[in-house]
């Protein structure tokens, strides 16, 4: 908590303690004769009854303020935290009992001693309470302070914790996507060297994608798609038929935002896994966009026989992990196999609507 805070939470106490003094002090002022000067604006008044309210006050906030609460609440020591704290309490009583003697040898104030012993233990017992009371306060106070500068410690911690996972799971992702790219390049080149240069041209815009547009947390759907559809030139690539693939997109795209690379680890497991590229339609992706929302669909082609599990790059279980960390509250994933089609559908949301 900033310290201005702190100071003002001090600050704003006292003052609603002055002024509960200043009522009771009115309230006993009812009943006398009203013409005559209040007894509370008297100076010598006013300082022989700082020394029965005020500083006992003080002392008692501030020793289980900076003390007891250190010492023995935070540790969870009640037994002791009691017992220090009537012992401070009854200190505070002496010492402003000792005060008040002294003033009254300058003839401030009637003392305490003077008064005989029961008024003495009497007086001194208001006192104590004062004092406690107080120093009851100003442990809820520090509790308070501490309670709201952990959360605030915990919430940045959970932060920097969430920027350092997403953080590395962005990391296991572009290095993927890049060694499979460089591979069907390579595999182009001895084959149709201009055409390759072509995709040389398309990954340079991926990687410059990656490079700088992936550092945000959110970016343009219109960028992602554009990425997607890169992606989805290259890998045709690895087949003769450019009609195994089918891309649409619907909806206002240049009006949504999304986080980066998002919806690109769907589509690289679907070219990974899918069969029979030599067929229409082996994979359908299909984009749909709303007002403040995104709905993916991705599915291919697979057979169950041959279809080995996923070895390395990314599983699901990743993929799943990123987007609770990007949507925890704001996305619905459904993952089916069905009749040797694998389909995955995404829905992001915003509660604004």
């Amino acid at each position: 908590m900033k310290k201005v805070v702190v100071v003002s939470l001090h600050v704003g106490y006292w003052l609603l303690y002055f002024f509960l003094l200043l009522l009771i002090l009115m309230c006993l002022q009812i009943g006398t004769n009203l013409k005559q000067q209040p007894f509370f604006a008297d100076f010598r008044f006013g300082v022989f009854f700082a020394s029965f309210a005020i500083f006992p006050a003080i002392l008692g906030f501030y020793g289980f303020y900076t003390v007891l609460f250190d010492k023995f609440l935070i540790q969870r020591k009640i037994l002791l935290l009691f017992v220090a704290g009537t012992l401070t309490a009854i200190s505070c009583s002496f010492f402003s009992a000792c005060l008040m003697s002294a003033l009254r040898s300058v003839r401030i104030g009637p003392g305490l001693f003077q008064d005989g012993l029961t008024a003495s233990v009497q007086i001194m017992t208001v006192i104590s309470i004062i004092a406690l009371l107080n120093g009851i306060i100003g442990l809820i106070m520090k509790g308070f302070i501490r309670w709201y500068t952990e959360l605030k410690l915990k919430e940045e911690l959970t932060q920097k914790n969430f920027e350092m996972e997403l953080a590395l799971v962005k990391s296991q992702i572009s290095p993927h996507f890049l060694f499979n790219t460089l591979n069907n390049i390579d595999v182009l080149i001895s084959k149709n060297a201009e055409k390759a240069s072509v995709y040389l041209n398309k990954l340079s815009d991926i990687m410059r994608f990656m490079l700088y547009e992936t550092k945000t947390e959110k970016i343009p759907l219109s960028k992602e798609l554009a990425y997607i559809e890169k992606y989805i030139e290259l890998q045709k690539i690895r087949t003769s038929n450019p009609d195994f693939v089918k891309f649409s997109v619907e909806g206002e795209v240049f009006n949504a935002e999304i986080a980066p690379m998002a919806l690109i680890s769907f589509v690289e497991n679907a070219f990974k896994h899918a069969t029979n590229l030599k067929h229409g339609n082996a994979i359908q992706i299909k984009v749909s966009v709303d007002v403040n929302q995104i709905w993916f669909e991705c599915e291919n082609k697979y057979q169950e026989l041959t279809t080995k599990p996923e070895h390395g790059g990314l599983g699901n279980d990743l993929i799943k992990r990123r987007l609770l960390l990007l949507y925890p509250n704001g996305h619905c994933l459904d993952i089916t196999r069905n009749e040797g089609i694998y389909r995955v559908k995404l829905h992001i949301f915003s509660h604004e609507n």
